[in-house]
């Protein structure tokens, strides 16, 4: 039992360090990014606020449950535990935000002028803002009911019954009518989550079906070398779409688990790390994603590479 603890601390901490490293540095090349000059689409601030959800899902979730695995100082206070499952359940509810918001965004930049959403087309990048503050301003009701049946571990509060959740556990009343009240909860809970997962898959369906028509006429009007050169537009939506197939292989698998997780009354521990690992997924692979397809980042990569083995010649000379 003592190698299960370490093995699956082990992937937690590593998914942790990394997901953050990743995200940090490609935050920190947007900013970089903007100082410079560069011109950044208006799909790119969406994504410096998916950074920033990521991120809260990995420190909220991974390194308090990496502590309570290694047995260094845990969450002992109610408090602490209901502020860093809210903060957990905003971060994966603006992830889930801010892939719809790119998805949708994208979809309409690179429709046709026209098609139905030509209006949008020159309106669209005027609601980015609004937009990405009316997500995180309709998170906080939604989630602010979550954390209420949220208690440490360790307080000393009259509580018929309490379900494991790692570093903290869930309030079980012994209610006849529990299982109507989580129903209803889940409903609520899970409720913006479909719409933005619906609207993604609708978004991306329609991406495909534009860079479909569009490689079509490409092909009846251009026949050389050069028509195969992806274009800016199709790069970012091909890397869009990427991001979004990736979240929804790893959303639904992750629903799966908080479903199952959900039905047990004392689930197991390595059922509990194990949802915890799946949720940690996309937020730590997603900034890689990011790097390894956007040209700018990379280039901004590559020049402070070249500064680095300069400097790295001139000491040694």
């Amino acid at each position: 039992m003592a190698g299960s603890f370490l093995i699956i601390g082990m992937i937690i901490l590593t998914q942790t360090v990394v997901g953050i490293l990743g995200n940090f540095s490609l935050l920190c090349s947007y900013i970089v990014l903007h100082v410079m000059g560069y011109r950044l689409r208006s799909t790119d601030l969406i994504l410096k606020h998916l950074i920033v959800a990521n991120s809260l899902v990995l420190l909220c979730k991974g390194v308090p449950e990496t502590m309570a695995i290694f047995g260094w100082k845990q969450i002992r206070s109610d408090f602490g535990c209901k502020l860093l499952f809210f903060l957990h359940r905003m971060g994966r509810g603006m992830s889930i935000g801010s892939i719809c918001l790119l998805s949708v965004f994208q979809m309409i930049t690179i429709s046709p002028w026209n098609s139905r959403w030509a209006a949008l087309k020159v309106i669209a990048p005027k609601y980015t803002v609004p937009s990405i503050f009316l997500c995180w301003i309709l998170q906080m009701p939604v989630n602010v009911i979550f954390p209420i049946f949220i208690t440490g571990k360790w307080s000393h509060n009259n509580i018929t019954e309490e379900r494991d959740y790692g570093c903290c556990s869930s309030i079980q009343t012994g209610q006849k009518n529990i299982k109507t009240r989580d129903a209803l909860y889940a409903a609520l809970l899970s409720s913006p989550d479909v719409l933005c997962l619906g609207l993604t898959l609708w978004a991306g369906g329609s991406m495909v079906l534009i860079l479909y028509r569009h490689k079509q006429q490409v092909q009846h009007i251009r026949r050389t070398d050069a028509s195969s050169r992806s274009s800016p537009e199709s790069r970012a939506t091909k890397t869009i779409l990427l991001l979004g197939g990736t979240f929804v292989c790893f959303y639904t698998l992750s629903s799966i688990f908080q479903v199952l997780l959900a039905l047990f009354v004392q689930p197991s521990w390595l059922f509990v790390n194990m949802t915890i690992i799946i949720a940690a997924c996309f937020p730590s692979v997603s900034p890689f994603l990011l790097i390894s397809r956007d040209s700018s980042v990379q280039r901004l990569y590559f020049a402070w590479e070249r500064n680095a083995k300069s400097s790295t010649i001139m000491r040694k000379v």
